[in-house]
């Protein structure tokens, strides 16, 4: 019998999303394969610490992963080698990050797994960085010639200044008509996101946004359905059919997601024709390649209730693993059932590392010539 695989779950994390990520991994590891796979727990804490989780059969009914805090089960990163626990190696095969937000999809973990030497689940640095920011990726789609809703950047330096402030609030004014939606350029989860319905109301909306981030996006609404679709693959991508998100809020915001149970209704196939459903494919698998994704991904829009147009609002690298999310809803309708979309996942990651690891990496042949 071969042996079975190590696969370190990474959760929790130094994120506004800390909470949804011990939901999330705690899926995962009731999902995951037990005949092919052995699920190594690392959590980190709110601080940013990494600690190695007690082996221990966590019971089927539990929704959110515990988090010890072992001062003597700290993790450290060793380059060019792996993670380190106790003064030994930790034996892993394949890392899954199942961090959402700051500190996990922004690139900043998958950079420390690669300098380790870790092959990992999920985007590489670049398209974890470029998804992560919401203006520079619709920068690129609408480049690429995509549809993206109308937006304005403002860094939290230009919002403290007075003279640089009216200068933006003139060019939102020329540009937009409440309602507004008012987000972190880098956050997930709606966290920090604020709808306003006058002008009144946005220094109030960007101040929370900036309490998130250094820099805020500025949007007018749009009178959409909310539509998803997931993708995943690496060079060679593959969609699923698209869900929709009913509301019961005025907006799929934190609460409605995580803490009200009647926040919304997901529907699944989304109500609509199937010429919009391809298309919503179509753009979903072209957002995913030009943001440079690999792995994974939730692809968000909007379907223009006026006018029927499709538009990109933003790509989540790490989407929400839940039993309830999305994600792996809409991958178990395409056909992929949770624990092959794990195993799936897995060998993404490990086909990329080793593609990667191809490269070479100096010009010098073994003689020490050029």
């Amino acid at each position: 019998m071969s042996k079975k695989e190590v696969i370190a779950i990474l959760y929790g994390g130094k994120s506004g999303e800390h909470e949804v990520s011990l939901r999330s991994a705690c899926s995962v590891y009731h999902h995951i394969d037990r005949s092919i796979y052995v699920p190594l727990l690392i959590g980190i804490s709110r601080d940013g610490r990494w600690y190695l989780q007690p082996e221990t059969d966590i019971p089927g009914d539990t929704e959110i992963l515990p988090l010890a805090e072992d001062e003597e089960a700290l993790v450290s990163a060793l380059p060019g080698t792996g993670l380190i626990c106790k003064g030994r190696q930790l034996d892993i095969d394949v890392v899954f990050p199942v961090l959402h937000g700051t500190n996990g999809e922004d690139g900043t973990v998958q950079g420390l797994l690669e300098i380790c030497n870790l092959p990992y689940v999920g985007a590489g640095i670049l398209g974890s960085s470029l998804s992560m920011d919401k203006a520079a990726a619709k920068e690129i789609w609408a480049a690429r010639g995509l549809p993206v809703v109308p937006f304005i950047r403002v860094d939290g330096d230009a919002f403290s200044s007075s003279d640089l402030w009216d200068e933006k609030l003139k060019q939102l004014k020329d540009s937009f008509t409440p309602p507004l939606f008012i987000k972190p350029v880098r956050a997930g989860s709606s966290v920090g996101v604020s709808r306003v319905e006058g002008w009144d109301a946005l220094n109030t909306a960007l101040e929370d946004a900036l309490r998130y981030d250094t820099a805020a996006l500025v949007e007018p609404a749009v009178n959409g359905r909310e539509i998803e679709c997931s993708v995943i693959g690496n060079f060679h991508t593959r969609s699923f059919p698209p869900g929709e998100i009913l509301p019961s809020h005025s907006f799929y915001d934190y609460e409605a997601k995580y803490i009200d149970p009647d926040g919304a209704a997901l529907l699944l196939p989304a109500d609509i024709d199937d010429e919009t459903a391809a298309e919503v494919r179509r753009i979903a698998e072209e957002a995913y390649r030009t943001a440079g994704v690999e792995g994974m991904a939730r692809v968000d829009f909007f379907v223009d209730r006026d006018r029927g147009g499709i538009f990109l609002n933003e790509i989540n690298t790490i989407p929400g693993f839940t039993s309830i999310s999305m994600f792996p809803r809409m991958c178990e309708a395409g056909g992929l059932p949770y624990s092959e979309l794990i195993r799936e996942m897995i060998e993404l990651g490990r086909e990329r590392f080793e593609k990667r690891s191809r490269c070479v990496y100096s010009i010098m042949n073994p003689g020490g010539s050029v």
